[in-house]
């Protein structure tokens, strides 16, 4: 089941939604508050568990396997498996043995699933590529089994080792409720593709949170644009950008393949940025304030501040478990290129079991260590215009990399997009591509990628506050019922392509 589908929109989140402020009611009353949480976080893990089994059959028992161990583990870490009051341990204080076979045990059961179900397939295939080149056909594996990848697996594993970290490290107290742990790991707003969660954040939340109607409506409002953003925009670019990298690269124009590589950055800023802010918009509709992920990343005037501004739940996930603990930049530059390196090896590959992903964080962290030895100092003297042009020109090539089937595939596209491809007659001429459709959401995406909404808001506030007496009541208003209108708008037009079934999974489900 995906957000931008017809079943989920009008049926499941419906039923959802009523069902959740039919529990909570009373506690918001103040009758038996912790009571009445505790059964909603039961029942928001019953939806979750529903919404993930309508698309996962079987493989949700993987999920369920996976919340039970970190959840005893947690405990192990924590001394709390006997009975007594769980205290949140001393940072820096000794660890016992049993605390760090805990931390042990659960980092090593996640990084196994994520083995196993994510990352099998793709050493079966490696190898067996490997022996072809070699020579050694007889020791190709030919009936190696086909694992099926979980959907959202990569972010789960993550959230649920960040909780026995946090809890090894004395950042947060271990949780005795089974209910409140599984219900953090599979809450299905954020459960598929984010944004990274960590227990810590959201654990005072479980136990009690605020819910009021100002809250739900800006959910509404965000969840709206969010659904209006992978349907009406990233959706109709698709269109363009499949079918550009679905072609033989001999038969790409320069035009062609510039076209496609900006039609698949627009797309995949709008489906994913489209994803979090429904999962967020959902978050604050339940009571759960759950962190940005994105910040307008294509401003950018580096590649630094990029990874600042995009996916910023996964880029903070990693400085924190990975890049610190290697020694960031505490040590020698040269420590610190490695360690960067590092970083975006595994970024690369936790993105997708394929070598077009190895080298796409390769690729990032190359230019982030290149920033820091030289480049940013460079262009720190530059004009503005020239950073983000670099920038945008970086983040580009990138997504060719990200895009492509295969390494052989990408350097054939940069081929086409420098002109030197070998040119078997293009197939189509970019007006093919150009729609009326496309060029709408082509401009709208380039114009919303960047904070156009938010000066336009803060203009509006600063004009309004400057009123006084009725003319600043009537302004409010106004600027409440143009927005009511806007999200209206937005709604029927998704509400439109829903109905024509023109939704699509989101990329990062692949993740």
């Amino acid at each position: 089941m995906v957000f931008s589908s017809i079943i989920f929109v009008f049926f499941f989140l419906p039923i959802v939604i009523v069902g959740y402020f039919a529990i909570v009611a009373p506690a918001l009353l103040g009758s038996r508050r912790r009571f009445w949480w505790r059964v909603s976080n039961l029942f928001l893990l019953g939806s979750s568990l529903v919404f993930y089994f309508w698309g996962e059959r079987s493989l949700t028992l993987v999920i369920i396997v996976s919340t039970l161990v970190n959840y005893v583990c947690g405990l192990v870490i924590s001394g709390a498996y006997r009975s007594g009051d769980i205290r949140q341990l001393t940072p820096g204080e000794p660890r016992q043995w049993h605390q760090k076979a805990g931390l042990v045990a659960s980092i090593g059961a996640n990084l196994t699933v994520l083995g196993i179900f994510k990352y099998f397939n793709f050493g079966v295939e490696s190898f067996n590529n490997l022996m072809t080149a070699l020579g050694l056909s007889g020791l190709v594996w030919h009936d190696a089994v086909r694992i099926t990848l979980p959907l959202g697996i990569s972010f789960y594993t993550f959230q649920s080792m960040s909780y026995t970290i946090d809890v090894y490290r004395g950042q947060v107290r271990a949780t005795r409720s089974l209910i409140d742990f599984a219900c953090y790991v599979t809450m299905f707003p954020q459960l598929v593709a984010g944004p990274i969660v960590r227990y810590r954040d959201i654990a005072g939340q479980l136990r009690s949170r605020t819910v009021t109607w100002g809250l739900f409506a800006s959910g509404v409002d965000r969840f709206v644009i969010g659904l209006a953003k992978k349907l009406l925009i990233a959706n109709t670019i698709s269109v363009a950008a499949e079918e550009i990298f679905a072609l033989p690269t001999s038969s790409l124009s320069p035009s062609v393949a510039w076209f496609g590589a900006v039609c698949f950055a627009i797309q995949i800023y709008f489906d994913f940025s489209g994803y979090s802010d429904m999962a967020i918009g959902l978050g604050r509709m339940l009571g759960f304030s759950f962190p940005e992920n994105f910040n307008y990343p294509y401003i950018s005037r580096s590649m630094r501040e990029f990874w600042q501004r995009w996916h910023i739940s996964l880029s903070v996930w990693f400085r924190d478990y990975l890049y610190i603990p290697l020694g960031g930049n505490r040590r020698s530059p040269a420590r610190t290129y490695l360690n960067l390196t590092i970083v975006f090896t595994l970024c690369g590959l936790w993105h997708g079991a394929s070598w077009t992903f190895v080298v796409w964080g390769l690729y990032h962290g190359f230019f982030l260590v290149l920033e820091r030895v030289w480049l940013e100092g460079f262009l720190a003297r530059r004009h503005p215009l020239v950073r983000q042009a670099y920038t945008l020109l970086t983040i580009l090539c990138g997504w060719v990399i990200f895009a492509s089937p295969g390494l052989i595939h990408a350097g054939g596209f940069f081929a086409a997009m420098l002109g030197i491809a070998a040119d078997a007659g293009a197939a189509r001429e970019l007006e093919w591509y150009l729609t009326r459709e496309v060029r709408i959401a082509l401009i709208a995406g380039i114009v919303f990628s960047m904070p156009v909404l938010p000066a336009l808001a803060e203009a509006l506030s600063e004009t309004s506050a400057r009123l006084r007496g009725a003319a600043h009541s009537i302004a409010g208003l106004a600027m409440s019922t143009c927005r009511l209108l806007y999200l209206c708008a937005l709604l029927v037009l998704c509400a439109m392509f829903l109905s024509a079934g023109t939704h699509n999974p989101f990329i990062y489900f692949r993740f």
